[in-house]
């Protein structure tokens, strides 16, 4: 996993404070593959219960937390609700890091 401790602990926090203490983040994506350098942090949210539109609020406040505390970098959020059937939610969690 190419995140260090510290941007773990940043993360995980933000994801607190935007969505809630019951937030489980996972890491996916290229951050994952020790071997491979660069590429943008994906990042998926389970949440147990999130409406639209609080859920688009809830990752505006999250991407302005990590864009204040990480700088700007290329950072993909994704939400998962109760549920949630999309494949890109699948592939998180087969190839994804729980942070």
């Amino acid at each position: 996993m190419r995140l260090s401790p510290e941007q773990v602990a940043i993360i995980r926090q933000a994801a607190q404070e935007s969505f809630g203490p019951e937030a489980r983040i996972w890491l996916f994506g290229s951050r994952v593959d020790d071997s491979k350098r660069g590429g943008d942090i994906d990042l998926l949210i389970q949440v147990d219960k999130l409406s639209a539109e609080n859920g688009l609020m809830a990752k505006i406040r999250f991407l302005g937390k990590l864009e204040k505390t990480l700088g700007e970098r290329k950072i993909d959020v994704v939400i998962e609700n109760p549920g949630d059937t999309r494949p890109i939610v699948r592939v998180a969690h087969h190839t994804g890091v729980r942070l």
